[in-house]
C-alpha cells in the first residue's frame, strides 16, 4: 500500500516577501509547515543575505515552477565600492581594497555597457552545477572551475542613488543574470573594486508586488485563526494565486471533456485555434467564453500539430 501524504493538497502560488539571513529552503520549509501542505518547492533561490519575492508552489503548482524559474526579474540592489570580495557580496572575504575616485560620467559610462544582451561567465558561488556538484560546493574548498559565458539581458538598468562609495541601482534583467557578477564587474570596470552590499529582488515576471507577504503576517494569520477557532485555511487560502498564474503570457486553449481525459493518459489532441508551435495553457471549456474554465495544465505543439501534455494537473 502506497504511503500516505502528510499534510493536505493544497494547490496554487504564494508570493512570499523573503526575508533577510534566511535560506530559501528554509523559507520554503516555514511556509509549507504554516499551510501544512503535502508538497511545496520554490522557483530559483534567493541568497540568505537578499530579500524580497520568492513565489512558493504548493500542491501541483510545484509543476509549473520551472516556468517561473526561467521567466525575468527585477532587482534593487546596492553596490559598496571600494572593496572586491570572494562572493561578491557582504558575507565574502576581502579581496581587495582600493580609494575610490569615481565621477558621475565614469560611472554611467560603465553601467551602459551592462544595458542590453551581453555575455556574462556566472559566479563560482552559484547554485550551478558542474559535474554534478553546485558551483560554491568547489569554491568553498577552494576550487575553481571552468565556467562558460552565456547570453544574459538587462532590459534595463536605473541608477538611483550615487554617493562617494555607494551606487544604487534597479535593474530588469533575464533569466540566469547574477546580479553580484554584474556588481563585481561594474566594480572592475571602475577600477576599485565592489561588491553587494544590499539585494532585494522587487518582481518575478508579471506578479504583483502587492501581493507579496511575510512570514509573520502568515504566523499572525494562524494564531488568528487558533483565536477565533476557525481552520486556518479560511485565512490562508485566499492569499495564494493560481496554479497558472505562473505560466501567465503563455498562449491558451481549451479542449472538451474527453480531450481532457486522454491528456491525462498521455495522449495528444487536436485543439482548436492551437497556435503552430510551442508551449501552450490548456482549459477544459469553450474558447475562452467560460470564465471558470478549469485549467488542467501546460502541454506543447508536437510534430502533427496536435496537443501533446507536458505537465498535467492531477486533483
Amino acid at each position: 500500500m502506497a504511503k500516505r501524504r502528510k499534510g493536505r493538497p493544497i494547490n496554487g502560488v504564494l508570493l512570499l516577501d523573503k526575508p533577510y539571513e534566511m535560506s530559501s529552503n528554509h523559507a520554503l520549509q516555514a511556509v509549507k509547515r504554516i499551510y501544512f501542505a503535502q508538497k511545496a518547492g520554490h522557483t530559483g533561490a534567493l541568497d540568505p543575505l537578499a530579500t524580497g519575492m520568492l513565489p512558493i508552489c504548493l500542491g501541483e503548482g510545484t509543476k509549473f515552477s520551472q516556468f517561473l524559474l526561467d521567466t525575468d526579474k527585477t532587482y534593487q540592489v546596492t553596490a559598496k565600492l571600494g572593496i572586491r570580495t570572494t562572493t561578491s557580496d557582504a558575507d565574502g572575504d576581502i579581496v581587495s581594497e582600493k580609494e575610490v575616485n569615481v565621477s558621475s560620467e565614469q560611472l554611467a559610462t560603465a553601467l551602459d555597457s551592462f544595458r542590453g544582451t551581453t555575455k556574462q561567465v556566472p559566479s563560482m558561488y552559484s547554485a550551478l552545477k558542474y559535474q554534478g556538484k553546485p558551483l560554491y560546493k568547489y569554491a568553498r574548498e577552494g576550487i575553481e572551475v571552468p565556467r562558460e559565458a552565456r547570453d544574459i539581458t538587462v532590459f534595463s538598468l536605473e541608477l538611483l542613488r550615487f554617493e562617494h562609495d555607494e551606487v544604487e541601482l534597479n535593474i530588469h534583467v533575464s533569466k540566469g543574470t547574477y546580479i553580484r557578477t554584474i556588481v563585481d564587474d561594474l566594480g572592475e570596470l571602475l577600477g576599485c573594486g565592489a561588491h553587494v552590499a544590499d539585494l532585494r529582488r522587487l518582481a518575478v515576471g508579471s506578479y504583483p508586488v502587492d501581493k507579496m507577504v511575510t512570514l509573520p503576517q502568515l504566523e499572525a494569520l494562524l494564531e488568528q485563526a487558533q483565536a477565533q477557532d476557525i481552520t486556518p485555511s479560511e485565512l490562508l487560502d485566499p492569499l495564494l494565486l493560481p496554479m497558472q498564474s505562473a505560466v501567465e503570457g503563455m498562449p491558451a486553449v481549451y479542449v472538451d471533456d474527453m480531450s481532457a481525459h486522454f491528456l491525462r493518459h498521455g495522449n495528444p489532441v487536436q485543439a482548436y485555434k492551437a497556435p503552430m508551435e510551442g508551449s501552450v495553457q490548456v482549459y477544459i471549456g469553450e474558447d475562452g467564453a467560460d470564465e471558470q474554465a478549469e485549467f488542467i495544465g501546460v502541454g506543447f505543439i508536437d510534430d502533427d500539430g496536435k496537443v501533446a501534455p507536458k505537465r498535467i494537473v492531477v486533483i
